[in-house]
């Protein structure tokens, strides 16, 4: 059980210690990010936020609501 435990440790560390290689080594380094809204190519693709798709569809379902209620 012990070696399990250290075991995952190291693998663990080794994979921070590669995470923070670009943060560390490059001056004014730091992380990308990671958000949709950031991504050129999703925004070229036309795929956003989880949260702003929700958005648009009340949107939407609220407009067919009045105009149904129009008629």
């Amino acid at each position: 059980m012990f070696e399990l435990s250290v075991i995952s440790a190291l693998i663990i560390a080794i994979g921070v210690a590669f995470l923070c290689v670009k943060v560390i080594f490059r001056k004014n380094g730091s992380f990308t990010s990671q958000h949709i809204h950031d991504s050129e190519a999703m925004r070229e693709r036309g795929i956003h936020c989880v949260l702003d798709q929700d958005r648009e569809m009340r949107r939407r379902s609220s407009l067919a609501v009045d105009e149904k209620i129009k008629r």
